[in-house]
């Protein structure tokens, strides 16, 4: 936190304290020595001069003043009441805010001087350089700076030492730092940490939404392992779940796994199925009794598991009573059997194999008879459409699918619970509820004693699935939840001993703030930053006063969790949000989180999106750039360290540096 500056609470002492001279004028684009010599020239352009000065004169001094006033009325916040030299700015800032400015910048832009577009960063200074240089120009004596708020350049200082001071110095050719979320694999794979912190990464996130204080442990420890081995420090932020509504479990599907090989346009099969047999030494019935991905997994009695050889066969009947068989192909190095299927199968979880092998006479024998090891479906999906019902269960059951009488007639909805189901009371007729991070759309057409049911207002045409464990987003609906949950509290007690940084998810008021604060002296740890999540639109709406109650008495960055806030308030909508956040930011000189989807397509399937390209290239406005765990997380790291390098040669938040053009060329 920068020291407070000397500033008393009464206007009039703070005018006529700063000499003009001693106060450097470089606004970004000074009047032009033709335009100058017209405007002596021309009796018209004088008096426009003489008019924009008097406009300019008295909007400082609404600023100065609406500024005071806020301030004032946050006078608590600050020890002694003296307030810092961001908090002076945020508060000009929001004033100069408060009115359209389209038609002055233009007006000021057309006698060539600076506009006020780049005066985020120390917003009295903007206005007395212009003032000054106006006053020049119509002849008339400068006006006395008010010593009020940062010079210029000094803002863009406290910026970048606050920034230093929240992720530490940067360490390569870029400012902007890259911070990666951590998987739950770096528990256990140092390599994986090693490789990110070579590639690039800054900042480790932990998110307490997932694992366990033993989890984060290990990769804590993994962590300050691979920094001692590179030589490269890494700063911590932990991130609190808080109160994430979620939808609640949905009940099994059969256990029944489809076995499918891949077909040609023609049916004709090119690639068999490839499923690989792991032995278990005692066939219990289990959840993940069989897994997907690249190959499928099951589960085999370790007897058969040892009798079997390149070229045996498995002979089962399927689901539907037809007689199918699997090849039995190799043993992998990790002791599992891999054996194809070139027939369409559906396997259930009480089928019987019987094993067979050729005799000297290429004869199929039988060798025995092995039961499968049992496994449970897996939770299954619910299929909505457009103009769906769907109940939001208050009793905690499993979700299910939509019942139907024999006409095909819905005779109960589709069904789903809620992680914290006291939200249906506070639920009215025609909220709008988002699912799955805004996929599926719905409102509430009524309230029913067994909970909300709503109807699907927003899907895919092909339909959208509904599964457990997806987000639930309430953008109308006051929840009045405490700051913290229980499971907060408990996971900020480890927090406060290990990290660097602390998540304050779902943070919504300056009260909320206070809070946190609290909580954080209790632990002996005033000093560990807050990094306040902007998910919703009552903290979009409450942010100025939210920052400004905070800078000077603890040490703040802001994440724009643009994923909550695309729900909350529409992807149109956040376009414009997230730059007015940034702009408010750098005016408070407080460090920003560009977060959530940045490079996810290369991140999550290793491809890359040129729209995403381009949004990683708009973060580098911010300070630091979060990139959410993936399978190619280090590809996601590497793109974006290069992109943010290449971007700061050309731009510093909204000013163009003006590097050389590429394609200009050569004279």
């Amino acid at each position: 936190m920068e020291s407070p500056a000397e500033t008393p609470h009464n206007a009039i002492a703070l005018i006529n304290h700063t000499p003009m001279s001693n106060h450097p004028i470089a606004p970004a684009n000074p009047l032009h020595h033709d335009d100058a010599m017209d405007i002596h020239d021309t009796g018209e352009t004088n008096a426009e001069l003489c008019a924009l000065l008097d406009e300019v004169t008295s909007l400082r001094g609404r600023i100065v003043s609406g500024a005071l006033k806020r301030l004032e009325h946050l006078r608590d916040c600050y020890a002694d009441g003296r307030y810092t030299p961001s908090a002076l700015n945020l508060a000009h800032y929001l004033e100069l805010r408060r009115s359209d400015l389209r038609p002055l910048q233009e007006r000021l832009a057309a006698v060539g001087l600076s506009s006020l577009g780049r005066g985020e960063a120390h917003v009295e200074a903007t206005l007395s350089g212009i003032m000054s240089l106006l006053s020049r120009a119509t002849g008339q004596a400068p006006e006395m700076r008010q010593n009020c708020g940062p010079r210029f350049g000094e803002g863009g200082r406290l910026l970048a030492q606050h920034t230093d001071d929240l992720f530490g110095p940067a360490g390569r050719a870029r400012q902007a730092r890259v911070m990666v979320t951590l998987p739950s694999e770096a528990a256990v794979d140092y390599d994986l940490l090693h490789s990110l912190l070579q590639a690039g990464m800054d900042v480790a996130r932990i998110n307490c939404a997932h694992d366990d204080a033993a989890g984060w442990e290990a990769m804590l420890c993994n962590l300050r392992r691979a920094e001692a081995d590179s030589g490269r420090r890494c700063r911590v932020l932990m991130d609190l779940a808080g109160h994430k509504l979620r939808t609640g479990p949905t009940a099994p599907a059969p256990a029944v796994v489809h076995i499918r090989p891949q077909r040609d346009p023609f049916g004709v099969v090119v690639t068999p199925a490839q499923i690989l047999l792991e032995p278990a030494e005692h066939c219990a019935l289990e959840a993940d009794g069989y897994t997907h991905g690249a190959y499928l997994h099951l589960k085999i009695p370790q007897e058969l598991h040892e009798r079997l050889r390149p070229g045996d066969r498995l002979f089962f009947s399927d689901g539907r009573g037809k007689r199918r068989y699997l090849d039995v192909v190799a043993r992998t190095p990790a002791e599992r059997w891999l054996v194809h299927s070139s027939r369409s199968a559906y396997l259930a979880a009480d089928s019987v194999f019987e094993l067979r092998r050729r005799d000297s006479r290429k004869r199929w024998r039988g060798l025995g008879r092995y039961a499968l090891c049992p496994f449970a479906g897996q939770p299954q999906a619910l299929r909505l459409y457009w103009g769906d019902p769907l109940l939001l269960r208050r009793d905690g059951l499993p979700g299910e699918p939509a019942q139907r009488d024999e006409a095909g007639n819905v005779v109960s909805p589709v069904s789903i619970g809620c992680t914290l189901p006291e939200v249906i009371d506070l639920l009215q007729v025609g909220d709008p509820v988002w699912f799955d991070d805004g996929k599926l759309g719905t409102e509430v057409d009524a309230l029913l004693p067994e909970g909300a049911l709503l109807k699907v207002t927003h899907a895919a045409p092909a339909g959208m699935n509904l599964r457990s464990d997806k987000g639930i987003n309430f953008p109308n609906t006051r929840l009045d939840l405490p700051p913290l949950s229980a499971k907060d509290l408990q996971d900020l007690d480890f927090v406060c001993r290990h990290a660097d940084m602390v998540g304050f998810s779902f943070v919504e008021t300056l009260d909320d703030m206070d809070f946190m604060m609290r909580e954080l002296v209790k632990r002996g740890r005033a000093d560990l930053p807050i990094i306040a999540k902007i998910e919703t639109a009552r903290a979009v709406n409450n942010l100025g006063e939210l920052i400004l109650g905070t800078i000077g008495r603890h040490t703040l960055g802001i994440m724009i969790a643009r994923g909550d806030l695309a729900v909350e308030l529409g992807g149109v909508r956040l376009a414009e949000i997230q730059e007015e956040i940034l702009w408010l930011c750098e005016a408070a000189h407080v460090p920003v989180i560009w977060a959530t989807q940045v490079l996810e397509t290369l991140a999550q399937k290793g491809m890359r999106s040129r729209p995403e390209l381009t949004d990683a290239a708009m973060g580098v406005r911010a300070e630091c750039v979060m990139l959410n765990k993936g399978p190619y997380v280090l590809d996601a790291v590497r793109l974006l360290d290069d992109i943010m390098q290449r971007m700061e040669a050309h731009q510093r938040k909204k000013m163009s540096r003006l590097r050389a053009l590429g394609l200009a060329g050569k004279a």
